[in-house]
């Protein structure tokens, strides 16, 4: 029952990501973007992951749970996507004059 709540949790944080991501890429701005709050969500994420590689017990269910780590990495991956485009972003905001 803990699994399905942390899935849970882990698939609404990470039901935002797609959407800010895209608003990213569209904006084609900087700003409003906060590059040290995205690490630390990323921080967070590598966290979560590596707690699951420490847990013996999950570890040794992995055939059974594996999708719990799929939606850790796979926010990691969003929150990351989201990071690089703030660093293009805030490229076209010199080039720009902003």
């Amino acid at each position: 029952m803990a699994e399905i709540a942390e899935v849970i949790m882990v698939v609404c944080f990470g039901a935002s990501w797609p959407f800010n991501v895209i608003k990213s890429y569209k904006a084609r701005t900087a700003k409003g973007k906060s590059p040290v709050f995205l690490c630390l969500i990323i921080i967070g994420y590598v966290a979560g992951i590596a707690s699951k590689f420490l847990n013996e017990a999950y570890m040794a269910s992995i055939n059974e749970k594996w999708y719990v780590l799929f939606f850790y990495f796979l926010n990691l991956f969003m929150v990351s996507v989201d990071l690089v485009l703030y660093f293009r972003n805030r490229t076209l905001d010199k080039k720009n004059g902003i």
